[in-house]
């Protein structure tokens, strides 16, 4: 992507995710934004974003961040909310037996602790794959690849959902579920 593009993405998920209010945007219960709002909203607090910039940053995410609704009216972020009123509603999914979490060494000594707790977030992030694992961790300083026994929560009750890009959520994973290699 573009530095402009970047940016955008950004942006778009410092709003959508994380602080609607600063541009005084809305979001519904489901965390969907109307796409005129946003690019109206958007301009009038200095940040211009056209359509087909908005278009371009969703098709072009490698993530998969945002999703645009059905009928093309609406935006919103596949996961990572931090926003108490926003629960994009997904329905409990059967994980994987094992999934992965990225983190940056420098933070190991607190997972052993304490295990994966979603921070700001409303629920911790996994993926299905290492190679996804290891990207995640990468942005953060040297990675490390935590592997979750999910089958073993799973059959102790802990629910889990998977975004529509894919992304495995859950609400914790306590340390007894992780291997720390």
């Amino acid at each position: 992507m573009t530095d402009h593009l970047v940016q955008t993405s950004k942006f778009l998920s410092l709003i959508l995710r994380h602080a609607p209010e600063k541009i005084s945007l809305a979001l519904d219960a489901q965390g969907w934004a109307d796409i005129g709002q946003l690019l109206a909203q958007s301009a009038s607090h200095g940040r211009s974003i056209s359509r087909e910039q908005l278009n371009d940053v969703v098709a072009r995410d490698s993530k998969r961040r945002y999703a645009i609704s059905d009928d093309g009216l609406r935006i919103r972020a596949n996961q990572g909310h931090s926003l108490a009123a926003v629960d994009i509603a997904l329905p409990p999914a059967t994980p994987p037996a094992m999934l992965y979490h990225g983190t940056a060494s420098r933070f190991v000594e607190a997972i052993r602790a304490a295990g994966l707790l979603p921070g700001a977030r409303k629920h911790v992030h996994l993926s299905s794959n290492r190679e996804t694992a290891v990207a995640v961790g990468a942005r953060h300083g040297k990675p490390v690849v935590l592997a979750v026994d999910a089958a073993a929560m799973q059959a102790q009750g802990r629910v889990f959902y998977v975004s529509a890009n894919g992304v495995w959520l859950t609400d914790t994973v306590p340390q007894v579920f992780i291997a720390f290699a």
